[in-house]
């Protein structure tokens, strides 16, 4: 498909129509530019419920048939993360562009395994950072870009939850891509240095909880903490910089943007040869910037469908979610040698 190709609905299917495989099927089917032509789940009563609202759409209980029947250009994979290098890799293999659920894969090498396949037949392969197209995350990346928030000192973020837990990764891998993704696509760096603790308080093999430390390049910190074991479920993120504070939170649907202009820095304007300097504490506005009402996926999946038509990079590309990938892997890393 090419950019002069813009009347052409682009034919995806869906791999795997569970918690978010089905809110996939809903925003591909009512997206303009683009056929839902397929979805595939082992499941008979999932694939019965697609079925039931659009009965015009395939059902397959194989993705392998999908792949190989349906007619897609396109595929999305909301699979289980175990499953994604083996699914991606054969849609790609047949010549279908790949929108891949985080976490894109579970090792580096497998990442880097799928983008030379894409690359090589020149389709485009995107992560689904589901935060990078959040419409407060857009709004906190231009207000640093406009310098904002200052000199930023350091990040901090908490995703925590009862449920949800999931058998095929740990909580780490499963909550920590979201604001890893935020963390590198808002600072454009990678950490230098991580440090992790957690706890398996559900006394299984994987951790439930962690703590976990960043050290960028830049000299920038972060912190994330998740849990799928406490009470009081937060998805908020902060950046504490020398001229404001950004606080994010995702559970507020009136204000989840605020700005707190207050501060503390030091006066050096006194002869610093005798070490004499005051550190000034700065009271100021708190500001709730407008922010517009978007659904995060469907503008995701907007970006995935343009950059197919467009031939361009996603703003969430493969290789970013290789890097959130190296992340997680050197997080875990440091949970055993903890």
């Amino acid at each position: 498909m090419t950019t002069t190709d813009q009347s052409h609905r682009l034919r995806i299917g869906v791999i795997g129509c569970g918690h978010w495989g089905k809110n996939y099927v809903r925003v591909l089917a009512s997206m303009a530019g683009v056929e839902l032509v397929a979805v595939a789940d082992p499941a008979a009563d999932k694939l019965a419920s697609v079925h039931r609202t659009w009965p015009g759409v395939a059902t397959f209980t194989d993705h392998r048939e999908l792949i190989d029947r349906a007619g897609c250009e396109a595929v999305v994979v909301a699979t289980v993360a175990s499953t994604h290098h083996a699914v991606a890799g054969a849609a790609l293999a047949a010549g279908l562009h790949a929108l891949v659920e985080k976490p894109f894969t579970l090792t580096v090498p497998d990442a880097s395994d799928l983008i030379r396949k894409a690359e090589r037949r020149r389709l485009t392969l995107m992560v689904a950072h589901t935060f990078l197209y959040n419409p407060s995350v857009r709004r906190i990346q231009t207000l640093l870009r406009e310098g904002v928030a200052g000199d930023l000192y350091y990040l901090k973020a908490r995703r925590t939850h009862l449920g949800l837990i999931r058998e095929d990764v740990n909580a780490v891998w499963d909550l920590a891509p979201h604001d890893i993704s935020m963390f590198l696509h808002l600072l454009g760096e990678t950490p230098r240095r991580i440090q992790a603790v957690g706890r398996s308080v559900l006394k299984r093999d994987r951790e439930d909880a962690a703590f976990i430390n960043l050290e960028f390049p830049s000299g920038i910190i972060g912190s994330i903490v998740v849990s799928w074991a406490d009470a009081n479920k937060e998805r908020c993120l902060d950046i504490v910089g020398s001229k404001a504070r950004i606080a994010f939170d995702d559970l507020n649907t009136l204000e989840p943007v605020r700005l707190f202009y207050k501060g503390v820095g030091r006066d050096e304007s006194l002869d610093s040869n005798f070490g004499e300097f005051k550190y000034l504490v700065r009271d100021g506005d708190i500001v709730s910037p407008k922010i517009d009402v978007q659904e995060p996926l469907k503008v995701l999946c907007e970006d995935f469908v343009g950059a197919v038509r467009d031939r361009r990079p996603p703003v969430s590309d493969a290789r970013l979610g290789r890097d959130v990938v190296s992340v997680l892997a050197r997080i875990d890393a440091a949970l055993r040698r903890a």
